[in-house]
């Protein structure tokens, strides 16, 4: 019975008999079936790419936004229940504004992304539902290079090369480890997300979706921004051709 939940998935404060908590497993099934989303550091900076779906055409130009600054240096990539995850947006900016006036200095992304693991792990304690969103945060400074960290649903929280959640996660996954990407550029890797995004797409079921990107590296001076959208564009159609080719090989 226990496997299953009965009984045990009530509340986030009560464990299975097996030592499961379902509540923080019904979480990160949100994140899990929600659009792709895969973060890749290269060799002078991190590119986010997040497959969005665009529910209604009536919609304002990205009006569904899943990347955020949440300090100059500073980008947030939020995947899972919208809501939610715009909420952790909202906190990570409230503690990075609140280490700038105590401390006179932008606040580390290490930092940043453990206050938010502490925060979303409060929520697995029984006092309220958890989060069904997870984030990623990323940074680059001549100092360190790139960082890039992963938030789960059950406040995990580790740092990675690279990483894929979503839907198509485990896909995106083998895609990327193909690539040698501590040897690619920002540019090199804005065109290589594109390609793994829509190579993983399932064409009968994935409808009205758009990419999003956002990237912070050498080229932005160590500044969080969006790509713009021209250089989006470029990046979707290379990485058509570059599918296309690979399908005449096949």
């Amino acid at each position: 019975m226990s496997s299953i939940g009965t009984g045990y998935d009530l509340a986030a404060s009560t464990f299975s008999p097996d030592g499961r908590i379902f509540q923080v497993e019904y979480a990160q099934k949100a994140v899990d079936n929600a659009g792709t989303m895969i973060a890749i550091r290269g060799k002078n900076g991190i590119v986010m790419v997040a497959d969005k779906v665009i529910s209604s055409k009536l919609y304002t130009d990205n009006a569904n936004p899943r990347m955020f600054n949440v300090n100059d240096n500073v980008g947030v990539g939020v995947s899972g229940n919208y809501p939610d995850g715009f909420s952790l947006k909202n906190y990570a900016y409230g503690e990075a504004m609140k280490w700038l006036k105590d401390y006179r200095e932008p606040m580390p992304v290490q930092n940043i992304a453990n206050a938010v693991a502490e925060y979303i792990h409060i929520h697995t304690l029984g006092i309220s539902r958890p989060f069904g969103a997870g984030a990623y945060f990323i940074s680059w400074n001549k100092q360190t290079g790139g960082r890039l960290f992963l938030v789960e649903p059950s406040g995990l929280n580790y740092e990675y090369k690279a990483w894929a959640v979503g839907k198509h996660r485990q896909a995106a996954k083998a895609e990327i480890e193909k690539l040698k990407i501590d040897e690619l550029d920002v540019q090199q890797l804005v065109k290589e997300a594109a390609r793994i995004i829509m190579a993983v797409r399932d064409e009968n079921k994935d409808k009205n979706v758009q990419i999003e990107m956002g990237w912070v590296g050498e080229h932005t001076d160590g500044k969080y921004e969006e790509v713009p959208s021209e250089v989006v564009t470029a990046a979707e159609e290379w990485a058509t051709a570059k599918l296309d080719e690979d399908d005449m090989e096949d």
